[in-house]
This record gives C-alpha cells, structure tokens and sequence, in this order.
C-alpha cells in the first residue's frame, strides 16, 4: 500500500472523527444525553485522561504527556508506514490507529480534553463513551493482531517469486 494512500486513509478517519465531534459538541450540552436505542446513546462527555478516563482527574500535566505520547507513536507509525508499504492489511491498521490517534491528539491540543459521545449499555451498566477515534484506533488493534496470525513467506522467497 503506498504510504499516500495509507496517510488519505488516516486523514478520512481524522476528518470523519473531528466533524463528528463539533456536530455533537453544536447539538448537545455537556452531559446530556439522547436515547436511540435500548442499547445505545448519543452523549456529550468530555475526557481530560486517556483510555476509561485515566488520569482524568490529574492537574492538567496529563494534557501534554499523551498529547507527547501521541505525537511519537504517530511519527513512529508513519515510518512503520513507509518501511512496511507492501504489507497492505498492516498498513491499513497502522493507518486507522494513526488517524484516530491525531484525532485525539488535536482534541487534546486544542481544547485540553477528548470529544467522547458514543455510550453503549446493557441495563444500567455504561460502557465508557468514546469516539470516532478510539473506534478506529481499536478496530486498527484488532487488525494488527488478525494480521499477527497471518502465514508470510520469508523475505528470501519472495524476491525469487
């Protein structure tokens, strides 16, 4: 996959994840939250921490260290990108994680906190909200780890092909 289609990729996740927040952030007010299903709600909630909340309710230092995190596993993933560009299935997973994680990333930079508004349950259990962003960044987890199981031929084998 060519490291330009891997980046357009990333940047249609981008783009969908933060239109998605400003729709929501233009409709609802913090902390409300639209029923749709028996399962399943449109809230607005804004997360200061990382993953489940984590460190959300620290000083404000934790908007710069994942904000420093997500900078440095983005310029890592770009070059994983680059070096790994035949590998299509891995690219497109590298390229789901680095596209939700720059999503994240502005959020953090330019608002101090994450945009979360997903909010799956089962009765009164909450699932944590999440975003376009995290979904992305764990779907391209997942395909990482698919992709893990996958029979490869050795390097030397594939250049007499």
């Amino acid at each position: 996959m060519k490291l330009s289609a891997s980046l357009i990729l990333a940047f249609v996740v981008l783009v969908l994840d933060l239109a998605t927040k400003r729709w929501v952030e233009s409709s609802l007010f913090n902390g409300e939250q639209i029923p749709l299903t028996s399962f399943f709600n449109l809230v607005l909630t804004y997360n200061a921490g990382a993953a489940f909340s984590f460190l959300s309710d620290a000083d404000g230092w934790q908007r710069w260290f994942f904000s420093v995190i997500a900078a440095g596993a983005s310029t890592l993933i770009v070059y994983l990108l680059r070096k790994h560009a035949d590998d299509k299935w891995f690219c497109i997973a590298l390229s789901l994680i680095l596209g939700g994680a720059l999503g994240n990333l502005w959020d953090r930079v330019t608002l101090g906190h994450v945009v979360d508004f997903l909010d799956f349950y089962i009765g009164t259990y909450h699932w944590p909200a999440f975003n376009v962003a995290d979904s992305a960044i764990s779907v391209g987890a997942m395909l990482l780890i698919v992709d893990s199981f996958r029979r490869r031929e050795p390097v030397a084998e594939k250049r007499k092909g």
